[in-house]
């Protein structure tokens, strides 16, 4: 039995999926969350086997929920359900480490399929998103690289840029001095730089400082 957790903001929608998964026998909604703070909690208090992730909520967006819930908990396997196939929202739920991307047109047994082979381990995308990121690759897009900074990450980061020193960031953010190690050098391997210098100049051209 799989069991599911449905973060998603609109009542109906969550009832719906509610109400067909009911009657299949593999596939189990142990818990539903109205916005994406109730789903990060419920996530790490429950750790369902997969997690069905709306992107647009009030507290918490379904982008930043699976970025916290992977953070604290990387087994974490997160199917987003979506309406919408915008670049803004594609590429950094991807970058996000969400293991699929469907959209909320899918029939009902098309997405009890999705979650399925989620549990299974697949990365499951929908046709119509693998096809709009093939076309933005096939066209040089890139996205943001520090969309895959971690919250932790890009406070680090904030604090490189006002000047602090690896010591001083861990007594700011009562981490140890190890931790900010890693962080720093997490941060300079995403953001594709060799040094905090350059971290500091990425941070100020993507206005990342004092957001």
């Amino acid at each position: 039995m799989i069991k599911l957790l449905i973060v998603d903001d609109h009542e109906m929608v969550r009832l719906g999926l509610t109400s067909y998964f009911s009657v299949l026998k593999d596939i189990e909604v142990i818990g539903e969350a109205e916005d994406g703070a109730e789903g990060v909690k419920m996530s790490l208090a429950a750790k369902p086997d997969v997690i069905l992730m709306d992107l647009v909520m009030d507290v918490m967006d379904g982008i930043e929920a699976t970025k916290v819930i992977l953070e604290e908990w990387p087994e974490a396997k997160i199917l987003i359900l979506t309406s919408f196939i915008d670049d803004e929202k594609v590429y950094p739920a991807m970058e996000a480490g969400a293991s699929g991307y469907l959209l909320k047109t899918s029939s009902a047994s098309d997405i009890a399929d999705a979650i399925r082979r989620t549990h299974s381990g697949e990365a499951i995308i929908e046709e119509e998103v693998s096809k709009k990121i093939q076309e933005n690759e096939d066209n040089g897009y890139r996205m943001n690289l520090h969309e895959d900074l971690t919250r932790r990450e890009l406070e680090v980061l904030r604090l490189i840029a006002d000047g602090l020193s690896n010591q001083e960031i861990a007594e700011e953010l009562y981490i140890t001095l190890k931790t900010v190690k890693t962080h720093v050098s997490n941060i300079l391997s995403k953001l594709e730089v060799s040094d905090r210098t350059q971290a500091t100049i990425y941070a100020f051209k993507h206005n990342i400082v004092n957001q």
